[in-house]
């Protein structure tokens, strides 16, 4: 039987959203969703949709976990070599999306990516648990590898190889989403929902806000 998906319906009502409750910086505002995702104890909260564009010109979108937002923009680490290594590499520019079902919440951000420093991705590699940076060695994220146990036997490989000091792979590494426009989004009743826009304005220097229609 097909499961009838048509008449799931939900009415949001939790929150609203203002310019004026706005930070001044998408980043700014983003780092307050996030906070308020995490003090709610909602699972993931830095879980995101990283959407990139191949080098065919076709999108592709996967689950990642944001790992920095700062005043630069929004970080992620993975092996350069996967698939969303290469799309970066033919097409330097992301979305990424996030939502909190809970608090009836979704931010869009679009912008250019740029590779970490090789320092600052060692001091975070450096951060993960040793099972994590054993892993990133074993496998060779986005091929075609013959069975789980040959990837098992990989990360035992690397365990006698390295021990519990492995340095990082040179593959592997971060990258910055830095955002020239940001949506913020809030359920609201009737599907008449909250959506404001930040836009990066070059000539001005400044972000500018505008609502936008649900």
């Amino acid at each position: 039987m097909n499961a009838d998906i048509s008449k799931i319906r939900q009415d949001y009502s939790l929150a609203s959203l203002e310019t004026d409750d706005l930070a001044d910086s998408p980043l700014d505002q983003l780092q307050r969703w996030l906070q308020e995702a995490i003090s709610a104890e909602l699972p993931e909260p830095n879980a995101m949709t990283l959407s990139t564009v191949r080098a065919d010109g076709r999108p592709s979108a996967r689950i990642v976990l944001a790992r920095g937002v700062d005043a630069q923009g929004v970080t992620f680490f993975t092996n350069y070599r996967s698939h969303k290594g290469q799309a970066l590499l033919a097409t330097p520019w992301a979305s990424l999306t996030f939502y909190w079902a809970a608090l009836e919440r979704q931010v869009r951000i679009e912008g250019k990516v740029e590779k970490l420093s090789p320092q600052a991705s060692d001091d975070y590699y450096l951060e993960r648990p040793v099972g994590s940076r054993l892993g990133a060695w074993a496998s060779p994220q986005s091929q075609v590898i013959p069975s789980r146990a040959w990837l098992e036997a990989q990360h035992e490989i690397m365990r006698a190889q390295f021990g519990d000091a492995p340095p990082r792979p040179g593959d592997w590494g971060g990258y910055r989403v830095v955002p020239d426009r940001a949506e913020f989004w809030q359920g609201r009743p009737s599907r008449l929902h909250d959506r404001l826009a930040y836009s990066w304005s070059n000539p001005d220097a400044v972000w500018r806000v505008a609502r936008l229609a649900p």
